[in-house]
């Protein structure tokens, strides 16, 4: 919802256009959209390569001058795959969450931060006040940390509903005739929503 793996192939086919030996490594798990390209979710695709373990695919890297590797908080070997890659010389872009769901650090990825020349956070839309949203909020009850899933299992919210138990999903395109101002107690600002919607 933030544009990450957005983000990592923008990166790479610069790298690409510029004739850097490129390899995209993407989870394995992750079938949401393809089982062989790293994909986002409005559908721009690049070929990857699948694992559920970095470190077997060293092999591969050999004659690569760029790794991209997408959902890096899944990968339990990133930080020292990473770390090893561009110790060899390899340039590394890794697309990331830094937290779950539940603001918590995700896996060891933060411990790959200052390790590296450049991070990048980016962030999303809060779904429910159109603010910036640098969290997500879980939709269903299942408790688990790696649940992969976009927009049916999450929400990107901002630090005010992200505090809100249940924030209502609202649409920035309903028609102005159907809408009015209300005000968010807890977000402090004013928002477009139905009149039956009342936080």
């Amino acid at each position: 919802l933030s544009g990450k793996t957005t983000e990592l192939i923008r990166r790479l086919k610069r790298y690409m256009f510029a004739n850097y030996r490129c390899m995209i490594i993407r989870y394995a798990n992750d079938l949401r959209y393809s089982s062989t390209d790293v994909s986002t979710h409005d559908r721009q695709k690049l070929p990857a390569v699948s694992g559920t373990l970095l470190s077997p695919l060293e092999p591969d890297t050999v004659e690569i001058d760029v790794i991209g590797i997408d959902e890096g908080q899944f990968f339990p070997d990133t930080v020292d795959f990473s770390e090893r890659m561009a110790n060899n010389g390899k340039i590394v872009v890794v697309a990331a969450l830094d937290g779950t769901y539940q603001r918590q650090g995700f896996g060891n990825i933060l411990n790959l931060v200052p390790l590296a020349e450049n991070v990048t956070k980016l962030t999303a839309v809060c779904m429910s006040c159109f603010n910036e949203a640098s969290f997500t909020k879980r939709l269903g009850a299942e408790k688990e940390v790696e649940l992969i899933g976009g927009e049916e299992k999450y929400m990107a919210v901002c630090r005010e509903c992200h505090q809100l138990e249940s924030p209502v999903k609202r649409s920035p395109f309903k028609q102005l005739s159907d809408m009015h101002v209300i005000k968010n107690d807890n977000c402090k600002r004013n928002l477009f929503a139905d009149p039956a919607v009342q936080t």
